[in-house]
């Protein structure tokens, strides 16, 4: 996968790169508390002095009765709301009744905060007990007051963080953080982990993973986009990368030093030189490009791994190439592999699994059963048996499929390099029992390389090795969709087209109601049992590339989604809330 972001030329290859909480123990995957007491510029090769934040851009805020001395919350605590990913809350405030009243409580544009921040955004704000934690591009850190906007902390990467990024010439992508024991967590781009003070944004610990794995830095190819996730006591880490060649892994570290909770990371393919990398002056690949999910009930994370590499030349890297386009679940404690299941063989067309699996309880035949679920970005989603493995689900296309072998003389391919179903995350009704998938029609146009030295070599177009060339393909419809799935039997129950493609993800509510963000700027709401419109409101135009976290103060339910472009942003919305629309 590679990190192009918002270049629609190079999109597919970089969207998962670039373009890649929090759980007190049991008490957060609760999600309830009650308070007692890519596609980026160029870095500036200076860093600018801190400035005095702004303040956020004042709109019409709901009234709000006088805050009572213990406020109640309930919380968007890790990556996708619960340690399962399911992107679904219990919350009930905003109906279809009266989901038309939303409007924009707070907002917040960056660059306002530090110039040196760069263009592009694709954070997930968490949300707890009132803060809201919210990551940019070069791994900066904000903590603001979740209802009004204040910030109450930031926390800016080092210069020697900025300089590796900068020579490297690497995504700056970070797609959000981690919160437990009174700590931040962030993944940075030079491949590390820094543990922040929760209340002050002062940094407790701060490693690069080199130093406990040599080989995993920027000089190998390696890089970090992804978000990482709290569990009992460990931080879960994925990795970038794989379409470099590395070697793509999942690790764990204490969370109370940072040192390494596995004796080793799970290694997705082989090292080079051994098995079905033996051949080839080049390959690897596996990359973790998202977060794991969490089933709490047995232990066991489950991740998904991408395509191997070269990402199109197959020649040397012979058989089903195993663990990549997969998703593996391990034991939390030890690292040690549970199941795997393979959804695309033998890869030549870039079809990472790239979004983070999903873990909830279905009705499926009639019976409850606990499923993990997944879709790619070759257009498929599937289903297994949490526990077991066992497939449940396999091969339900939302996309069209027709992706005959690359040729050195161009092929045309469906889905494209941008997917399928790229990083965006679906979500689970378990009231409706439907997954909702958002998925992006896009055909490409492939040139693959001609023999393997040319397939080595870096091709400037497109950050990955094995194509002279990969573009969407022209004088052809390219549009999003958002895709329902019955559990109970596997069926589509609808589709419905969006304007652009859906990179950003789905978040819905317990009233029926889905939010989604699209790249025109347009924050939109449908029914979740039917893909009817229900809302719609123009931010500034400027892409979303996130989904929404949704999250309550007294029982009033806001929605948080982040913004791309040149000059990203942050929007929180609730009833009551200006309506005037950007641009």
């Amino acid at each position: 996968m590679k990190n192009r972001t918002i270049i629609w030329l190079v999109g597919g290859l970089a969207l998962l790169v670039i373009i890649g909480v929090l759980v007190w123990q049991m008490a957060i995957h609760n999600n309830t508390s009650v308070q007692q007491s890519e596609e980026v510029e160029k870095q500036p090769e200076e860093k600018a002095e801190p400035e005095e934040a702004e303040e956020p851009e004042e709109t019409e805020e709901p009234e709000e009765t006088e805050e009572p001395e213990d406020a109640e919350y309930e919380n968007w605590s890790t990556f996708g709301y619960d340690l399962e990913l399911t992107r679904h809350v219990p919350f009930d405030e905003i109906t279809k009744d009266n989901v038309n009243d939303l409007g924009l409580v707070w907002s917040q544009k960056f660059k306002e905060l530090n110039e040196n921040i760069p263009a592009g955004n694709q954070s997930y704000p968490i949300i707890i007990d009132g803060v809201l934690y919210v990551t940019t591009g070069a791994n900066y850190v904000f903590a603001f007051d979740a209802v009004t906007g204040e910030e109450k902390w930031r926390w800016e990467p080092p210069q020697e963080l900025l300089d590796t990024l900068e020579r490297q010439s690497m995504p700056m992508t970070n797609r959000g953080v981690a919160v437990g024991e009174g700590k931040v967590f962030m993944i940075t781009g030079d491949v590390g982990l820094v543990s922040i003070d929760q209340e002050t944004g002062e940094t407790i610990d701060r490693i690069l993973l080199s130093d406990y794995f040599p080989t995993l830095t920027p000089e190998n190819g390696y890089y970090e986009t992804t978000a990482p996730i709290y569990y009992d006591g460990k931080i879960f880490v994925g990795s970038s990368g794989g379409d470099n060649g590395v070697r793509g892994f999942e690790m764990a570290f204490n969370s109370s030093d940072l040192s390494p909770a596995w004796d080793e990371p799970f290694w997705t393919v082989p090292p080079k030189g051994e098995d079905w990398l033996a051949e080839g002056l080049f390959g690897g690949g596996g990359a973790v490009w998202m977060p794991p999910s969490v089933d709490p009930e047995t232990d066991t994370i489950y991740f998904a791994a991408g395509n191997p590499a070269p990402d199109f030349y197959g020649e040397k890297r012979p058989g089903a190439n195993p663990h990549t386009n997969s998703v593996i679940a391990v034991e939390a404690d030890t690292g040690q592999m549970k199941w795997v299941n393979q959804q695309i063989s033998h890869d030549l067309w870039d079809y990472d699994s790239a979004d983070s699996p999903s873990v909830f309880t279905a009705t499926i035949n009639g019976e409850e059963r606990r499923v993990v679920a997944e879709g790619s970005k070759g257009g498929e989603w599937w289903a297994w048996d949490a526990e077991s493995g066992e497939t449940i689900y396999e091969n339900i296309a939302f996309s069209k499929i027709d992706h005959p072998d690359p040729t050195p003389e161009g092929t045309l391919v469906y889905p494209g390099i941008l997917g399928g179903q790229n990083y965006a995350p679906d979500t689970f009704d378990p009231e409706l029992n439907l997954v909702l998938i958002p998925g992006i029609e896009s055909p490409s146009i492939i040139k693959v390389a001609g023999n393997e030295q040319e397939a080595v070599e870096k091709n400037g177009s497109v950050w990955a090795f094995g194509t002279s060339y990969a573009a969407p393909a022209d004088d052809v419809e390219s549009y999003g969709t958002v895709t329902a799935i019955d559990l109970e039997n596997g069926e589509i129950v609808y589709q419905i087209k969006t304007d652009d493609a859906m990179r950003g993800g789905l978040s819905s509510t317990a009233t029926g109601i889905t939010f989604f963000g699209e790249l025109s700027g347009n924050v939109q709401a449908i029914d979740t049992a039917t893909g009817e419109n229900l809302w719609n409101f123009q931010t500034t135009g400027e892409t979303i590339s996130a989904a929404p976290s949704i999250f309550t103060k007294n029982g009033k339910q806001y929605i948080a989604i982040t913004s791309a472009g040149r000059d990203p942003q942050i929007f929180v919305f609730a009833l009551g809330g200006d309506k005037e629309q950007g641009d």
